[in-house]
């Protein structure tokens, strides 16, 4: 019994308060932590086991001896680093992180560790009876080789702490350190010797604070996640400026990631040798997909273009000469209208043209392509053509409380739109391309001039447009037949179509 009384009586007494004082302060810095957080007091528990482990060779050691100094040395190292590593865990995380709402630099959570674990070194040495001043001033050579050795590291220290004063980025920033264009990143660690920061091609790279703390940073996530991109596109000489520009205007609305607010805008930059440069100005809120939106904002110029008959003007590098004859010129437009002319076969109201007639109509048309997600035309607007579909599908939207609910989608052979073309009529609804759409468009003066010398043609087309229209209404409505006589309805669309043609 004497050694036990001993161990709770005697020298030992410190020690086993000490002991209990660092098991209060880890269960209180786990208890308040959160649980997210709990795992960092891993090190205070290690160090607290040891200690006991150290606390217990003690009591066994040989009183007097090397061994118990070294082992006495150890205990008092590991209890009070416990205790280091918990009041840093409840000042830090805990106080800190509960008065400022958010976590603690980790350069400010590692460097007050280390300065705690300095202080426990000194008191260690002090409890077992060594001056920690008398060992620095015996060894002031040996101290500043290490400082010599330590150099870049002290820079990088003191430069991370002056990066986490002055906060020009955080983690989770994207920042360009470099004029490298390949040095852009997202940052996603910051402690006392580095910064970590994650590139588009997911390539970590590791700065040192001191590089940063010299180099021009720029952060395109301050003072907010909007940022400009810019776009070059060349147009030919033959388009003017306003069109070219009203082309682009309209393939920008709606393209994904690019932002309303503030709105894009076009400069013309510069008369090239091939045609005239544009620069194209947009802004977007994700820095992360930048380079994703510059490409959908090309297609879309492309498409915007090819509805708007601009070309796109390049170098020409190699001449092949081609002798084209008119015959072999003949043969190519002929195959194009018999395209055409099979396209148009799938409107049912325009069979009662005569073939001659019906191939003018051909001739006519015009194609018009249009990207997916593209609005086609709008419910509302006020429009004179009609879209047959060649390739792709659309979708139909109808405005219902201030949301687009889709009502119906269409594929190769459906048309839309010939009420606009007979009558004027404002569209009924918004149809937006699903896919990549290739359309052949009638539009008004085409059609004017093709059915003015066929007389009776506008009876007979008037007789299937009202069949169409009470079908129509029947499947929107659930019923099978109108209320409107379609005798009725047929006079009103052939007086509505005279009056739109001026007939």
């Amino acid at each position: 019994m004497q050694p036990i009384v001993a161990f709770f009586k005697g020298e030992y007494a410190l020690g086993v308060l000490n002991v209990v004082v660092a098991f209060v302060l880890l269960a209180v810095a786990r208890l308040l932590l959160p649980k997210a957080d709990r795992d960092r007091t891993r090190h205070a528990a290690i160090y607290l086991a040891l200690s006991i482990v150290f606390g217990v060779a003690e009591w066994l050691a040989p009183k007097g001896t090397t061994v118990e100094k070294t082992v006495d040395f150890f205990f008092w190292f590991f209890v009070l680093a416990s205790c280091g590593r918990s009041l840093v865990l409840l000042a830090v995380d805990v106080v800190f992180g509960k008065r400022t709402r958010r976590s603690a630099p980790r350069i400010f959570r590692d460097l007050t560790q280390a300065v705690v674990y300095v202080i426990v070194l000194m008191l260690t040495l002090r409890a077992i009876g060594v001056e920690p001043g008398s060992l620095l001033t015996t060894s002031a050579l040996l101290t500043a080789v290490v400082g010599l050795a330590l150099q870049d590291t002290l820079g990088n220290l003191v430069s991370g702490l002056a990066l986490q004063m002055q906060r020009p980025f955080e983690v989770g920033d994207w920042i360009q350190f470099d004029t490298d264009p390949r040095q852009i990143g997202q940052v996603t660690e910051v402690n006392w010797r580095a910064t970590t920061v994650m590139t588009t091609d997911l390539v970590e790279v590791i700065v040192p604070n001191a590089t940063l703390a010299k180099a021009a940073i720029r952060n395109y996530s301050r003072p907010s996640k909007v940022s400009r991109r810019s776009v070059a596109v060349q147009a030919p000489y033959e388009a003017s400026p306003h069109r070219v520009q009203d082309a682009i205007a309209k393939a920008l609305n709606g393209t994904p990631g690019v932002l309303a607010e503030p709105a894009p805008w076009v400069q013309t930059k510069l008369f090239a040798d091939s045609g005239i440069e544009y620069t194209v100005f947009f802004f977007t809120d994700d820095y992360a997909r930048r380079e994703r939106i510059d490409g959908v904002v090309r297609d879309r110029i492309w498409y915007a273009f090819q509805r708007a008959k601009i070309s796109m003007p390049f170098p020409i590098r190699t001449v092949h000469m081609h002798e084209v004859s008119e015959d072999s010129q003949r043969r190519e437009r002929e195959k194009e209208l018999e395209r055409r002319d099979k396209v148009l076969r799938c409107v049912d109201f325009l069979d009662v043209l005569p073939h001659e007639s019906h191939r003018a109509l051909a001739a006519a048309a015009e194609v018009r392509y249009f990207a997916p997600g593209e609005v086609i035309v709008t419910q509302g607007d006020k429009s004179s053509e009609m879209f047959i579909i060649d390739r792709g599908e659309v979708a139909v939207e109808l405005q219902q409380d201030r949301r687009a609910a889709s009502v119906a989608r269409l594929g190769p052979g459906k048309f839309f739109g010939e009420m606009g073309l007979m009558t004027g009529e404002p569209r009924t609804a918004t149809v937006r391309a699903t896919t990549e759409c290739e359309l052949l468009v009638v539009g008004h003066d085409a059609f004017q001039q093709t059915i003015a010398p066929v007389p009776g043609v506008l009876e007979k087309m008037s007789d299937l447009l009202a069949i169409r229209q009470a079908e129509l209404e029947a499947v929107a409505s659930e019923r099978r037949s109108s209320s409107e006589p379609m005798q009725e309805r047929s006079q009103r669309l052939i007086s509505q179509i005279k009056s739109f043609f001026k007939l």
